[in-house]
């Protein structure tokens, strides 16, 4: 059996085509995510440890500066809010949330293309399954009442059921790791939150403390 001529031409059509270049990009993304949402990106234990050892050191300065060169969420969240230091720890505090809102919102975004994708596969494989059975219905009629060529009547009804095969292939995993994603992006920047008012808690005097 030629795997290639029943799962991918002419087996799937058209649509199976399309399909197919979907699942590379749907590994492609998952594959991306899988590097870029990690613990080290979003609440790293280096920097977490060296701001912690200058907070209690009271190398305020030294916490600012490490905060301004680090590009993780917790570096970011906390660059924030030690810029409005002056202000007072709720003014930190707004602006360290208001930070978290706006980095967790992109890392949700940008996952969302794993959701668009198990949403819209199925679709397409429906849309295929319905062109390969119309397609059968056509070989039928033209047919004028006698036997159809069994290998027409194939082709079509390979596109309904590679295309099928195809469409919830690619929305399963993709539907499966954009739950993973969203739990993990939700669970690590929780932590982060808390692991950054701990750290503007350090800079503030104990009296002014919430």
């Amino acid at each position: 059996m030629n795997y290639f001529e029943v799962l991918v031409w002419p087996g799937g059509g058209a649509i199976g085509i399309i399909l197919w270049l979907m699942s590379i990009a749907t590994v492609a993304i998952i594959v991306q995510y899988f590097f870029a949402i990690r613990r080290d990106s979003i609440v790293p234990d280096i920097f977490r440890q060296n701001a912690a050892q200058l907070i209690e050191a009271g190398k305020y300065q030294d916490v600012i500066d490490l905060a301004a060169r680090e590009v993780s969420f917790l570096g970011q969240i906390v660059k924030a809010g030690l810029a409005e230091a002056k202000k007072g720890y709720p003014a930190m505090e707004r602006a360290m949330e208001q930070a978290a809102d706006q980095s967790t919102t992109k890392l949700l975004r940008h996952i969302e293309w794993l959701n668009l994708v198990g949403n819209i596969s199925p679709m397409l494989g429906l849309l295929g399954t319905v062109w390969g059975m119309i397609n059968a219905f056509f070989n039928i009629v033209a047919a004028g009442g006698g036997t159809p060529s069994p290998g027409q009547l194939a082709g079509s009804i390979g596109i309904a059921l590679v295309t099928t095969l195809l469409g919830l292939a690619i929305a399963i995993p993709a539907l499966a790791v954009y739950s993973i994603m969203k739990s993990r992006i939700d669970a690590l920047t929780t932590e982060a939150m808390v692991v950054g008012q701990r750290f503007l808690a350090g800079f503030v005097p104990p009296k002014t403390k919430p």
